[in-house]
């Protein structure tokens, strides 16, 4: 891996992952509209070399730019406001197939074979199997994200299997750590923050999810990537952990964390919202087998997010002024 592009590489993964890179001495290209990704997480990347496209995957022209001599794409720009999806019925075909599209059709045309792709255990739907290995059937689909990841993960392998490209798909439960912008923990917090006294929480408090530290993923997704190498193929890769945790746990942890003691109001039902799975959990074994393991728990990595929370006030209550 010499030159790196990373779609999305202003965001909490992308620029995690574009500072692992720079640390193993290779050239990063981020390509990033920072509508949701921010200059500040990138600020030492880009001190360190790193090359910044500003704009989206939509737009060809500034895609070809971006991808000029790289030899690997990490692909991770997408939409993921699942919660919201039904709202913006287009939107997750448009920002997540559609861009798949645009990017894989843009490394063909550079001549760029090898791409590495975020996607989702959201594709598993509400499996039959838990813990849910890589090669489960997909069931029917219970959300347009998850739809959406299912079709860029077609894309990937017609192209694997049709132009000769060398694709790592990694399907990822949701990631915690420095940089978390958006998901449970931040709604929590944010909610916490501004009364204390009392809490909503979707669904019945009981869905049960497995968590990843943000730097745990990176380490596996460097791992399998260079595992997978430049030959053409397709390597697919849960990543997680082995544990889970319910959401009446998560609202322990960040209340405890917090010092508050609020009235808490679930809105019931097993699912938090349409779309919402109430168990994820992966088989992991497959990484695992490659010299990979989690260094931090569930409750660690939620503790190290509320930490750095507790750091970016501007992130974490943005336009408030909470009183110390």
């Amino acid at each position: 891996m010499r030159r790196a592009l990373i779609t999305g590489g202003a965001g909490f993964l992308g620029s995690t992952l574009a500072d692992r890179l720079l640390d193993d001495g290779v050239e990063v290209a981020i390509l990033d509209d920072f509508r949701t990704g921010r200059q500040e997480f990138v600020a030492d990347a880009l001190e360190r070399g790193a090359d910044l496209f500003e704009g989206d995957v939509l737009d060809e022209d500034l895609l070809e730019s971006a991808i000029a001599g790289a030899d690997i794409v990490f692909h991770l720009q997408a939409n993921a406001d699942v919660r919201r999806g039904l709202e913006h019925p287009r939107k997750d075909l448009r920002e997540n197939a559609i861009a798949t599209s645009n990017v894989l059709e843009a490394m063909r045309a550079a001549g760029v074979h090898r791409i590495a792709f975020s996607s989702t255990g959201s594709v598993y739907g509400e499996p039959d199997v838990s813990p849910t290995p890589e090669d489960a059937p997909f069931p029917v689909q219970t959300s347009l994200y998850g739809a959406s990841k299912v079709a860029a993960e077609g894309l990937i392998s017609a192209y694997v299997h049709g132009f000769g490209f060398s694709a790592t798909v990694f399907r990822l439960v949701s990631l915690l750590g420095e940089r978390y912008t958006h998901g449970h923990v931040i709604d929590f917090y944010r909610a916490l923050r501004r009364d204390p006294t009392r809490l909503r929480v979707l669904g019945d408090g009981r869905q049960e999810k497995s968590y990843l530290y943000v730097k745990d993923c990176v380490e596996a997704m460097v791992m399998a990537t260079e595992h997978q190498g430049e030959a053409p193929g397709l390597g697919v890769y849960n990543l997680g952990t082995d544990a889970t945790v319910v959401v009446d746990e998560s609202v322990a942890l960040i209340t405890a964390h917090l010092g508050v003691n609020p009235t808490i109001e679930k809105a019931g039902g097993r699912r938090g919202w349409a779309g919402d799975s109430p168990l994820i959990k992966l088989d992991i074994s497959k990484i695992r087998a490659l010299g990979w393991a989690p260094t931090l728990s569930i409750p660690e990595a939620i503790g190290r997010t509320l930490d750095w929370l507790d750091s970016e006030p501007a992130i974490a209550l943005p336009s408030e002024t909470v009183a110390s």
